[in-house]
């Protein structure tokens, strides 16, 4: 067997320059996807009597405020589909408001029909999709709360409506999972911005003094000065007096000003894109600035079609409730905007 070639050492030359080199420490190390692998699934795992979601709900409740556009977004269509809803005696403004939040945030909605003696509904009452799991016979559902606790719901008293899946038709996923990097992003530059002013690193630099002529004692108060220049109070001002000092004999390099431009607006606008091209919000409904002269353009207009190309498809989506109970429980009014006067 032919043996492979080692690549020469390099342990005499290190050790010859030991002495010679300059040390340098960083940061400790952190994990890249920081726990949030939510993307990384095949398919739902059955454990024996019910299938596993394809993600993390305990996840996506989580991200659901890890930035600001995302929550908005979903509030937002949540609003309007509350607003044009018509109330049943079946269900109420508020239970069909639970059951369009828990829709859009996870991609399943639950509805348990509750029935008197006589066989007659009563009333639909939203159940949580976090905790909600489909059956091995996919018709049976439960609630699992955690590992030892369990509710099984009745046989048929269940009503799912879930946004369907390319991978698999067990659970329904949101639309919005290709943007979640982005509110990821998102939350963690407002984080890392957090921390910066928290920890009071702005006054990061190097100080190099090579003037001869200051003595351990001033050298000593200014380095406590410097300590003490962290935390609160850190906009603080710094005064040295070297008489008969050289030119150039103290300098102060700054170190803190390349974080001060880690490109934190570009960032966020970036990622704020991101997250209303995946809810397919116009910016101007979502109450954002604009940065031009011209503006967004007519708001008027901009609601108008999302109302047609967005709100009008999810009403038909839960239209699908009066299929499962026989009857229409599911209205909505028309959208329309106000008028305005002259």
């Amino acid at each position: 067997m032919k043996k492979r070639r080692q690549p020469p050492s390099t342990q005499h030359t290190a050790s010859q320059t030991q002495g010679d080199r300059l040390h340098f420490t960083f940061g400790a190390p952190e994990p890249v996807l920081q726990g949030r692998d939510l993307l990384d699934y095949l398919e739902c795992w059955m454990n024996g009597r019910w299938y596993e979601p394809p993600i993390s709900f305990p996840g996506l409740a989580k991200s659901f405020r890890a930035g600001t556009h995302h929550a908005s977004a979903i509030f937002f269509k949540r609003n309007l589909l509350v607003s044009t809803f018509v109330p049943h005696r079946l269900l109420s403004r508020e239970a069909f408001g639970r059951w369009a939040l828990d829709f859009l945030t996870f991609g399943n909605g639950y509805l348990e029909r509750h029935d008197s003696m006589l066989r007659r509904s009563l009333q639909l009452k939203p159940v949580l999709a976090k905790y909600v799991r489909r059956g091995a016979d996919l018709d049976s559902y439960f609630q699992v709360l955690n590992w030892k606790e369990e509710h099984a719901f009745d046989p048929g008293t269940v009503f799912h409506l879930l946004e369907p899946d390319i991978n698999q038709e067990v659970y329904g996923l949101p639309q919005y999972l290709g943007a979640l990097q982005s509110a990821w992003l998102n939350e963690s530059a407002t984080l890392f911005r957090r921390k910066y002013y928290n920890n009071g690193s702005h006054a990061g630099f190097i100080l190099y003094m090579t003037d001869p002529g200051q003595n351990e004692e001033d050298i000593d108060a200014l380095q406590e000065a410097m300590k003490n220049a962290k935390g609160p109070g850190n906009f603080r001002n710094l005064f040295i007096y070297a008489p008969g000092g050289k030119k150039d004999g103290l300098q102060l390099i700054p170190v803190s000003e390349v974080a001060a431009k880690d490109d934190f607006f570009n960032i966020k606008n970036v990622s704020r894109d991101d997250l209303l091209a995946a809810h397919r919000i116009p910016p101007q409904l979502m109450g954002i600035v604009p940065s031009n002269a011209g503006g967004f353009g007519s708001i008027t207009q901009a609601a108008e079609v999302y109302a047609i190309n967005e709100l009008a498809p999810l009403q038909r989506m839960f239209q699908q409730l009066n299929e499962w109970m026989g009857e229409e429980v599911v209205r909505f009014d028309s959208y329309a905007l106000p008028i305005s006067k002259p």
